[in-house]
């Protein structure tokens, strides 16, 4: 620099360049999208799209190979976008996070990287204590997508595949009616001149609001039970229009019942497994040829002769009735589902790049914490603690040990 500049820039009249500001993370993340191992998953958490941003913020990531197929997304797609295609599983899973559908095995987590993080849903009902000591004994920070929250206190994956299958479940109990499918032979709502279809929700939670949407857009004619009332007024809130709503008593909803061409189990588990709320007796009382889907089996279900089924055999008959039990609905609509989650789980992750890694997620932000359920080799959330016989350390003490 001349004489000259360094008097003016002594004096201030010529800025000084300011020094170039650095991400807090040094290191850049690695994020791996294993391929789902189930027939019956086809989603994927992250888009094209998706990994396109993400890859213009410097975060690689890794796809295995034919990740995306299931949901109609090309290795082509996600190389385009900047990620680099796996033919090894074990070079995903060795990732600094890992975002998948399914848990995984407790042999897929012996080969995570010590101190890594796993994203993914917990299913509850297929856990055992194995599964925990497994993420313990490599100190895997988990998080589970069923208590992941938000900053205004939602649940946002919940949320969004209850919109999803709440939208379907009407579109499958259409199907189930049809004369082709040894239903009743019934249009899900009705023509002039004929009553329409009858449709009893059984909760008024998200699940329940998009399948009275979808049943009301058709023309059925819907009630809705649930044992809080201020969920029965919200719904009618939220739907904007005079339904018949009832508390779950036996007479009412048997009543119901009885009359019902199309029954939605949508009650969500508020402490552990779901009550049951619909007897066998009940659904012997039936008009035969009817439909039920119980969207809570993944919880145990609230109808005694619901059972777990699969996609590739969805149904089956207790007295006449059919019955529809598939846990992951919105599998059926697997690209839908995949940009709904990719939506939530991209922002996610280029904050989790710019405080630097998974540990900063949790100590700055409560919402993301919420979600955590192993941390640095201790269990941290007390139900699953109580469920599965085990010791925990609640995080907020292990975080604060921290400094």
């Amino acid at each position: 620099m001349s004489t000259e500049l360094s008097e003016l820039t002594s004096v201030g009249l010529i800025t000084k360049e300011s020094p170039l500001q650095v991400k807090k993370g040094a290191k850049p993340l690695h994020v791996g999208i294993p391929k789902e191992t189930s027939t019956q998953e086809k989603r994927v958490v992250l888009t094209p799209e998706a990994v396109g941003l993400l890859s213009n913020n410097d975060i690689q990531v890794i796809v295995e190979t034919g990740a995306g197929l299931s949901a109609k997304f090309k290795d082509q797609d996600y190389s385009d976008a900047g990620a680099k295609i796996a033919y090894s599983r074990t070079e995903v899973l060795t990732a600094d996070v890992v975002l998948k559908i399914d848990p995984l095995s407790i042999e897929e987590i012996a080969e995570m990287s010590p101190g890594s993080c796993l994203i993914s849903a917990l299913q509850l009902e297929k856990q055992d204590a194995e599964f925990i000591k497994a993420l313990n004994e490599k100190k895997i920070t988990a998080v589970a997508f069923e208590y992941l929250e938000d900053k205004v206190g939602g649940m946002p994956v919940v949320r969004a595949m209850s919109e999803i299958a709440g939208s379907t479940v009407m579109l499958i109990a259409a199907e189930y009616l049809s004369s082709v499918n040894e239903g009743k032979g019934l249009i899900l709502g009705g023509v002039t001149g004929v009553p329409p279809t009858q449709v009893v929700i059984i909760g008024a939670g998200t699940v329940a609001e998009y399948a009275a949407r979808t049943a009301i857009g058709l023309g059925a004619n819907i009630k809705v039970f649930d044992n809080h009332i201020y969920k029965l007024r919200r719904i009618k809130q939220l739907l904007g229009q005079q339904i018949h709503t009832s508390t779950i008593d036996n007479f009412s909803l048997g009543q119901a019942l009885a009359e019902a061409d199309v029954v939605i189990g949508a009650l969500r588990a508020e402490k552990g497994r779901n009550k049951i709320v619909v007897t066998e007796e009940m659904v012997a009382n039936m008009i035969h040829g009817s439909i039920i889907i119980d969207v809570s089996i993944d919880q145990g279900g609230c109808i005694e002769t619901a059972r777990m089924t699969t996609h590739d055999e969805p149904v089956y008959l207790v007295h006449d009735i059919i019955h529809y039990c598939v846990p992951n609905i919105a599998s059926r609509v697997a690209r839908t589902a995949s940009y709904s989650l990719s939506n939530i789980f991209t922002p996610l992750i280029l904050q989790m790049a710019d405080l630097g890694g998974a540990e900063e997620m949790i100590f700055n932000y409560k919402w993301f914490l919420r979600g955590v359920y192993t941390y640095r080799g201790s269990l941290t959330n007390a139900f699953l603690a109580r469920k599965f016989g085990l010791n925990h350390k609640e995080l907020q003490l292990l975080l604060a040990a921290r400094y």
